[in-house]
């Protein structure tokens, strides 16, 4: 077996007696607004987590900064509410000095995408087996309503009184665009959907990016509505790998290839060969960015599901590698730190130099 057979866990002990949700429930009190996604979000993985069958005590969460980063408080398991947009340079050390633990970063559209873009970019890059969820909400919350790196052009907000000029991410882009290994979106109020991506991101070895997008009731209240209600389904294009992408209340429209992308089609105007079947095993980077770039700032298609998994050593995994190999062709010794500051990479200045 090589370590690409592996799941994000195989190394992380598991429970002998089964949990339930409340095994997994905090005594601290739950303290966000009335009506916000995150609640939504946490009551799906205090459900969602027993499956896994992992010990309490080696799960750990790391938030950066921000509402969604209270997330760790209300779980029974370890955690740090770390710094401002730093959570995933933590985590990454956490990942390589303790493979027997599950790793998650907490995070939102404002700590992952501003202050804490490099570090995610990175993370996502040198593929860190940890498991990535940004809560956007597409405003600054915490803060009480700057517009984020995810707001739409124009909107409204204390910091913009004219309305924004910036172009938002598509953050899915970003995160394909850094090579992530798996990417993948869920709305709050899809909790089947939402069980299935977290299902699917908690086993991949590697890091494992997933958006879901989440209310702001006090900031930035209805801004995912169009996603909710009864035309929903003419605007959400759901992913399920090896099955045609097909939506619509009567799956009246799909994705065909166009040029080198992606486009929207009626189904009725297409031959069922050119109806795209996803494929989110692909080696083919190009085929989960162009899905990514179906999704538009005004809302008019999402794509949710799991866009792209595949499979590439891992950071943390490669670490240990190289360690392993050098304790064997030096075993440690007492003149170990003497060796190394002794190196190759030191001289001697003789007299008169």
């Amino acid at each position: 077996m090589t370590d690409l057979d592996f799941t994000a866990f195989d190394d992380v002990p598991k429970t002998d007696v089964p949990y339930k949700a409340k095994d997994l429930t905090s005594d601290q009190e739950v303290r966000w607004c009335p009506g916000c996604g995150d609640y939504v979000i946490l009551a799906t993985m205090r459900s969602f987590l027993p499956e896994l069958g992992l010990r309490r005590e080696n799960l750990m969460f790391v938030s950066g900064i921000g509402c969604s980063s209270r997330f760790p408080y209300y779980l029974d398991a370890y955690g740090i509410h770390s710094i401002h947009g730093r959570a995933p340079a933590i985590a990454t050390g956490l990942a390589v000095t303790r493979p027997d633990l599950s790793v998650w970063v907490v995070t939102g559209d404002g700590d992952a995408l501003s202050i804490g873009g490099n570090h995610l970019i990175h993370a996502l890059r040198r593929n860190v087996n940890i498991t990535i969820l940004l809560f956007n909400n597409r405003i600054y919350g915490l803060t009480k309503g700057q517009y984020s790196p995810t707001s739409e052009v124009g909107k409204v907000t204390k910091s913009t009184p004219m309305g924004s000029v910036d172009h938002p991410f598509n953050t899915l882009s970003l995160a394909l665009g850094a090579e992530a290994t798996f990417a993948a979106r869920a709305l709050d109020s899809d909790r089947k959907g939402l069980t299935e991506v977290l299902r699917a991101a908690a086993q991949h070895r590697g890091a494992a990016f997933v958006e879901i997008l989440q209310d702001c009731p006090i900031f930035n209240d209805g801004s995912f509505d169009v996603l909710r209600k009864d035309n929903a389904e003419q605007r959400l294009i759901r992913l399920t790998h090896g099955e045609p992408i097909r939506f619509g209340n009567d799956a009246e429209f799909c994705v065909v290839r166009d040029g080198f992308g992606l486009a929207v089609a009626q189904t009725a105007d297409v031959a069922a060969t050119d109806i795209v079947v996803h494929d989110a095993y692909t080696d083919d980077p190009e085929y989960a960015y162009a899905l990514s770039r179906l999704s538009d700032q005004d809302l008019q298609h999402v794509v949710t599901g799991v866009y792209r998994s595949v499979a590439r050593q891992s950071y943390d995994d490669g670490v240990r590698a190289q360690l392993r190999e050098a304790a064997e062709r030096k075993p440690l010794g007492p003149d170990s730190l003497q060796d190394l500051l002794d190196g190759r990479e030191t001289w001697t200045v003789g007299p008169g130099r």
